[in-house]
């Protein structure tokens, strides 16, 4: 059986493999899911000056401490509750981005009362369509973008804080909003959907 070609900043590791395959600039149901929006913008912060990889097998652990990302609940979070995730040894341990998150959660609500839903708002930046690049190498793949820099202006207007141009680039990317998978992975697509 011959092995597919990957991006470049894929691991052997499963974890990372089936991050790539399935879910890194693919746009599935979940890249219009609040919640996984949620998960995916809390985990892009939790990632701010570590290995992705990092966080990604800790995936699981940020999912039980954080219930399930479900923005209501983490909106309400008491001091104690704090005080419990800065103990907990399974998730990057940080006051700034455990912080970080609870006020997302409430600035996020603020967008779903004012858009109708979070992906209403987040899609409309692209209006709706992936923007497919076209890369050589990953080499070229840029770490942000002007666009990305909007957003990351707009959203810390609406008081969202870990959310800087580069958090923003790659959050769009998880999310299928940009897909920068290579000229040389399998996953590449040929051309701009008609």
């Amino acid at each position: 059986m011959a092995l597919k070609n990957r991006c470049a900043w894929v691991t052997d590791d499963t974890i990372y493999i089936q991050y790539h395959d399935e879910e890194w600039g693919i746009v599935s149901s979940l890249s219009f899911n609040d919640c996984y929006l949620f998960e995916m913008l809390s985990l892009e912060g939790a990632q701010a000056g570590l290995s992705w990889i990092t966080i990604l097998k800790r995936r699981e652990a940020y999912r039980n401490a954080f219930d399930q990302f479900d923005p209501e609940v983490v909106s309400n979070y008491p001091a104690e509750k704090v005080e419990q995730l800065l103990e907990n040894e399974e998730i990057i341990r940080n006051k700034q981005k455990i912080l970080s998150v609870i006020t997302n959660a409430k600035a996020f609500l603020g967008i779903q009362q004012e858009y109708g839903s979070f992906s209403e708002y987040i899609w409309a930046f692209v209006d709706g369509e992936p923007i497919i690049n076209h890369w050589e190498t990953f080499s070229q793949v840029p770490a942000s973008t002007k666009l990305s820099e909007q957003i990351s202006k707009d959203l810390k207007k609406k008081g969202f804080k870990f959310v800087g141009p580069i958090i923003c680039y790659s959050f769009m990317q998880a999310i299928g909003m940009v897909n920068d998978h290579t000229k040389d992975c399998f996953l590449y697509q040929e051309k701009d959907k008609d």
